[in-house]
């Protein structure tokens, strides 16, 4: 009898931010019931395990090492062999399974680690990134550390930890970089959050998930602050500068049905020359093949997750919207290579078959 995908969610956020915190209370919810834990650890004694309360064979602590570099192997192993002993019937079927990463890992590579591997991909599923951010030192720690951007940046769920130590002030200000830094984002009190509002957070059940979908494809245009500078360059790309401005959203809309020969080819060139500087990337799409059922797809750097069909179209616009989540793109070079693909090429720029001939012929493009 086959298994339905299990549901994987990723918490990260940085050193002393309050992952365990956070974690040993989430996991005494009902909801969390029949759910296996990893925790990675980085250094030669491990501590972290025996802080988080629960003693079951559902906990598993990686070796030494960071999972976004040393122990991804493991990383995939432990998947692997969770899978297996569920399916064989060795350990009670798993709904969940929550992976905690070390505070100084860059979340990227887990998604990749989750998401390029054949067969966890049919077994499981992404269900979402939960970032928690100390709310005394979380600025502090932003202006220092490039890592807590980019956890903060890929996140479907902020948590604001330790906010009642924080200055009023202080929390504002902390609260409004990191909604301008990640404004699809839902943001949630450490102290309040309950496990039914962390999870749930793909795009793989258009019922349960329809809001989410629409926070992260929204038009950006919703979620201005005063200390943004956006532009709109006419071809419904829309551009947030930030205050860290490496990591950007970027927003690329198409009021019409595209062949899946396009879409296909678009993202292929995009990840084979940007691949490197996409963190993370959703989109829905409406197919000119298939019009009334929308194509969802989900990408994390050169690995596309394998597209997903809803049934009907959520609330909002048609057409194709897609949001990414850039460091240091060029975004003009993306956002003509996304107009050429689309069939309305800017002056000056190659169609979309001298693009399939010479994908680097477009002005903008950097390595």
């Amino acid at each position: 009898m086959a298994h339905a995908p299990i549901a994987v969610s990723i918490l990260t956020g940085f050193l002393g931010a309050g992952k365990t915190t956070l974690l040993n209370r989430l996991l005494k919810d009902p909801e969390l019931e029949s759910t296996a834990v990893i925790i990675n650890e980085f250094g030669e004694i491990s501590i972290d395990h025996m802080l988080v309360e629960q003693a079951s064979d559902g906990l598993i602590q990686l070796a030494d090492g960071c999972l976004c570099c040393t122990v991804r192997g493991e990383l995939v192993d432990t998947l692997a062999d969770l899978i297996d002993r569920m399916q064989t019937g060795r350990i009670a079927p798993l709904k969940r399974i929550v992976i905690e990463t070390t505070g100084l890992a860059d979340p990227v590579p887990v998604l990749q680690a989750v998401m390029g591997h054949p067969v966890l991909t049919q077994a499981l599923r992404l269900d979402g990134v939960i970032c928690v951010v100390d709310a005394v030192n979380g600025s502090a720690t932003l202006d220092a550390h490039q890592e807590a951007v980019r956890q903060a940046a890929v996140a479907d769920r902020i948590v604001i930890a330790k906010a009642d130590l924080a200055e009023a002030k202080e929390l504002e200000a902390l609260t409004a970089r990191l909604n301008s830094l990640n404004p699809r984002a839902t943001f949630l009190r450490a102290d309040s959050a309950s496990a039914t509002a962390l999870i749930d957070c793909g795009l793989y059940d258009p019922k349960r998930r329809e809001a989410d979908l629409n926070r992260w494809l929204g038009e950006l245009s919703d979620a201005h602050h005063d200390h943004d500078h956006t532009h709109d360059d006419g071809c419904g790309h829309t551009h947030h500068h930030h205050h860290d401005d490496r990591v950007r959203t970027l927003s690329l809309v198409h009021p019409q049905p595209v062949s899946f020969g396009a879409i296909e080819a678009f993202l292929d060139i995009l990840r084979s020359t940007q691949g490197d500087k996409l963190l993370r990337m959703k989109g829905v799409i409406e197919l000119v093949e298939d019009p009334e059922r929308p194509l969802v797809i989900h990408g994390v750097q050169k690995l596309l997750h394998p597209p997903a069909r809803l049934t009907s179209w959520p609330e909002g616009p048609r057409g194709v919207r897609l949001v990414l989540i850039t460091f240091d793109m060029p975004d003009i070079y993306v956002q003509r290579l996304f107009s050429a693909f689309m069939g309305a090429p800017s002056i000056d720029t190659p169609d979309r078959a001298a693009l399939q001939d010479n994908p680097l012929a477009i002005a903008g493009y950097r390595p």
